[in-house]
């Protein structure tokens, strides 16, 4: 990855294209420390530490340090994510939006970005309401003030907080497609690759500080602890974890096609071999974020009721159940996860389809005939890698949950998570660069 990037870097052009991402991803740090009106973000921040096994924390690690701190960009790529998940699925849903995206052409994809960016709107106002409520109940349940809205009406206040964050998710939304344009790779994949390893440098802080308490013997409840041995295994754990989701995030399982020859008119065509590709993990990062969010939904409401921080309460003793560290939550995880891969594989694959296309076209799987026998056998193929693929999501969702366990700090279960967007992201990046590189005809990568 290195070489790739000095070697785009002498070619003027692509000099240019990443010299305009790290401004855009400069403009996103700056605008993630602008903090919003009316809110004190070093009280808000103390308080979201303490909800980090709930929904919240997943945010966090998506949105980097802005969301903890109330910050302009708190809301993130979030909003847009969704959005897009949302208008894909009404996409199979409605048939007019079917036939926009399938037939529509350049023009049809143009409709379908506008109709995101107004839904992404929407729900950045929705959020945006929402992480006000957070803010104003989190201080009303603290007895430490959050809001400071001295000589401002509340509605005032209310009003000028969520424009504010919903102005900074539709500028992000901005961002991410002028990076897509004028830089290499995907915007929104590397404003949130950004917002990721912001918490980087926070993670060694608090990694030094559970030495530091370790060698001083400090053994005060709920201080972390951690010995020097804790962070080698750590940092090989964490080396191993990149090198696994690198050989499956390029891993695919290859079906041969051949395709029949034809005559036409003096020429002969087809006759040739080809392969229909089917990733290992075609699903992605999302079915880890479903399941995480269904899974911490009970942390999550509990948050907002004080009295599920009281032992010996009914609230207390069923969230002790959802814990990120139970056993029943792991459990839990591990079957939604599952779930979710085999209902997102199905949205994004459709067998088919597949056996249809390949049938107009004159192509055939050897050893099956065309139609529903090859759209059987596509089926069973996409069955058996779906489970792989969800099996090794499971593995690198719940192996931090036990690290974290095992050293005492919930904040690890989000790891695995982090650790596939930041390197599917990087991968992503450099197969975008690789093939400017190539369309280019740079004779040092050939070579």
């Amino acid at each position: 990855m290195i070489e790739t990037v000095r070697n785009a870097w002498k070619i003027p052009d692509l000099r240019k294209k990443l010299l305009f991402v790290i401004f855009a991803l400069l403009v996103f740090r700056l605008g993630s420390a602008v903090p919003v009106p009316f809110v004190n973000g070093e009280v808000f921040a103390n308080q979201m530490n303490a909800m980090s096994g709930t929904i919240f924390g997943l945010l966090g690690a998506m949105n980097g340090t802005a969301f903890s701190q109330a910050t302009v960009f708190a809301l993130g790529v979030q909003p847009y994510i969704n959005s897009s998940i949302i208008v894909q699925l009404l996409t199979v849903a409605i048939p007019a939006l079917e036939r926009l995206q399938k037939e529509g052409g350049e023009e049809g994809r143009k409709k379908i970005a506008a109709i995101t960016r107004y839904v992404t709107v929407a729900i950045a106002v929705l959020q945006g309401f929402g992480y006000y409520t957070l803010i104003k109940t989190a201080g009303a349940s603290s007895g430490v003030s959050v809001l400071d809205t001295t000589g401002v009406p509340g509605w005032w206040a209310a009003i000028v907080i969520i424009v504010s964050f919903t102005a900074g998710s539709a500028f992000i939304m901005w961002l991410g497609e002028q990076i897509t344009e004028f830089g290499i790779g995907n915007g929104i994949s590397i404003i949130l690759f950004a917002g990721i390893l912001s918490r980087g440098p926070s993670m060694v802080r608090y990694m030094i500080v559970g030495v530091q308490n370790w060698a001083n013997g400090v053994t005060t409840e709920g201080a972390f602890r951690l010995h020097p041995v804790g962070i080698v295994a750590i940092l090989i754990g964490m080396l191993a974890m990149v090198v696994f989701i690198v050989f499956i995030q390029n891993a695919e399982r290859r079906i041969p096609v051949q395709y029949a020859k034809r005559v036409v008119g003096r020429k002969m065509y087809g006759g040739q071999s080809s392969h229909l590709p089917l990733k290992v993990n075609m699903t992605g990062v999302m079915p880890i974020i479903f399941a995480q969010a269904i899974a911490s939904l009970p942390a999550t409401i509990g948050a907002f009721v004080p009295s599920s921080r009281t032992p010996g309460t009914g609230w207390y003793t069923f969230l002790q159940i959802f814990d990120t560290t139970s056993v029943f939550y792991i459990v839990v995880y591990f079957l939604l996860i599952l779930g979710f891969s085999y209902f997102y594989s199905t949205m994004q694959f459709n067998p088919v389809e597949v056996a249809n296309n390949l049938k107009k076209n004159g192509g055939f799987v050897p050893g099956f005939r065309p139609g529903k026998p090859t759209a059987d056998f596509i089926q069973k193929v996409l069955g058996k890698i779906t489970f792989f693929g969800a099996i090794y999501l499971s593995v690198i969702a719940i192996a931090p949950i036990v690290t974290g366990a095992l050293v005492n700090n919930s904040s690890l279960a989000i790891g695995g998570t982090s650790v596939i967007i930041v390197v599917g992201v990087a991968l992503e990046t450099t197969k975008a660069m690789e093939a400017q590189m190539l369309m280019r005809h740079y004779k040092g990568f050939l070579e």
